[in-house]
């Protein structure tokens, strides 16, 4: 019979279009990163998931080297970014992904900039929404930046990783 094989694609493609219809509806965000004297040097996208937040980073002109990288308490980059806040932190948690009573919900894992200053990489990050309203969304009453440190996050220094500089900024926006 030729219905079943024709039924089946048809089942097929309806559950593809509701696939990329809910991968449509998903909130995104972005943010646009600048150095000190304002130049471009990347660009972040976020995309919520139904296990967090996924930030696809992209780099051009980044100092190699280790760096630090957090989601920063307030929408605000001004040189030398600390109009950023400190680390997003809703649920008021110690620094450092090696802190036993859990981490900064900004807190990412150090980037790794090759020697010609580029880098795409995808980070998850489980303990921030892009859903307004939810107490971990970054989109609160005052926004929400990522920022680039000059050194590293050593995991537990509370509460800023004894990072260094903060090098470039972005704020996020829908």
């Amino acid at each position: 019979m030729r219905v079943a094989p024709v039924m089946c694609s048809l089942i097929a493609m309806a559950g593809m279009a509701v696939s990329f219809s809910a991968q449509a509806q998903s909130p995104k965000a972005k943010a646009a990163l600048k150095d000190a004297s304002g130049k471009d040097v990347g660009t972040v996208q976020l995309i919520q998931t139904p296990h967090g937040v996924l930030l696809k980073m992209a780099l051009k002109g980044v100092a190699p080297g280790e760096h630090a990288f957090h989601v920063h308490a307030v929408g605000k980059c001004e040189a030398p970014f600390t109009s950023a806040g400190g680390h997003f932190n809703p649920a008021s948690k110690k620094h450092g992904m090696e802190a036993a009573e859990g981490a900064h919900a900004g807190d990412m894992p150090n980037l790794f900039i090759p020697a010609n200053g580029e880098l795409r990489i995808d980070v998850a990050n489980h303990m921030i929404s892009l859903i307004k309203g939810q107490p971990n969304s970054v989109f609160d009453a005052d926004g929400s930046a990522i920022i680039i440190h000059a050194g590293p996050d050593d995991y537990k220094t509370d509460p800023t990783g004894n990072a260094g500089d903060r090098i470039a900024c972005g704020v996020i926006t829908e």
